[in-house]
């Protein structure tokens, strides 16, 4: 029996990186998975994926940032599979390195309606469908850019720190009503968006491994599996008295 058999999961952004390896992991430990991402070759190549490993999936093309989206979201999902135990709340876009008075408002408000409101939006969804299960459990993507702060990502560090706000009053809120909510924050992972952030801060000259392994105390980024694992335990039975935390995942990046 895996971690989370006959559970039923929501991955956002989880068409590649981190939410799809948080797809996968849901699959193989038991789950039956709503896959959803704005990029629907990738969000249909990872239910393929879990297909081909005898899991059971489908895909929903969503724009978290977006109310009717969401709402859909969650509504396919109990209509395809009749609940919804587990959630994580992935999907993210890193935004653009620009020093802080030059920062575009186009920039910031785009960055904010995604990792942000696009959460927040998750949440409500989310939690209204697990009151009527009798609970559940969701992870949201936050980063240790939610705990601390990155020169040039004024938009991105405010986003995510407001991530962490939005995951610990969720979890005072409904707690006691049978749901958990906690948030985890990668250090360096590999992953496109990291890839990204070292061509931009970089102009190409380093690779996110060159410009980021030193950063470690590891000695090396992460892998979206790493990240995955974290993810899917707290949404089992296993991180029960786990509720309203942020949690780097990070190779001791926060500890310097």
């Amino acid at each position: 029996m895996g971690m989370v058999s006959g559970k039923v999961a929501i991955v956002t952004g989880a068409g590649a990186g981190i939410g799809r390896a948080t797809a996968l992991k849901f699959a193989a430990e038991g789950a039956k998975v709503a896959v959803s991402d704005v990029n629907v070759e990738g969000g249909e190549e990872t239910v393929d994926l879990i297909r081909k490993q005898g899991g059971d999936a489908f895909f929903t093309a969503a724009d978290v940032a977006r109310p009717a989206d969401v709402e859909a979201l969650v509504a396919k999902t109990v209509e395809r599979f009749g609940r919804l135990d587990c959630a994580c709340n992935n999907a993210g876009i890193e935004g653009k390195i620009v020093p802080f008075t030059e920062q575009p408002l186009d920039n910031f408000d785009r960055v904010i309606a995604v990792n942000l409101r696009g959460v927040f939006l998750c949440l409500q969804a989310e939690i209204s469908q697990m009151l009527k299960n009798g609970g559940g459990a969701i992870v949201n993507l936050a980063s240790v850019a939610g705990l601390i702060g990155f020169p040039g990502l004024a938009p991105y560090v405010a986003s995510k720190h407001g991530v962490n706000g939005l995951t610990k009053n969720a979890a005072l809120e409904y707690g006691k009503q049978g749901i958990r909510v906690n948030s985890v924050c990668p250090g360096g992972i590999d992953t496109r968006m990291l890839d990204s952030l070292a061509e931009q801060s970089t102009g190409g000259k380093a690779t996110s491994r060159e410009l980021m392994n030193p950063m470690h105390p590891i000695g090396r980024i992460g892998t979206p599996d790493e990240v995955a694992e974290l993810i899917v335990w707290l949404c089992s039975d296993r991180a029960s008295f786990m509720t309203g935390a942020n949690i780097p995942v990070d190779g001791g990046f926060v500890a310097q």
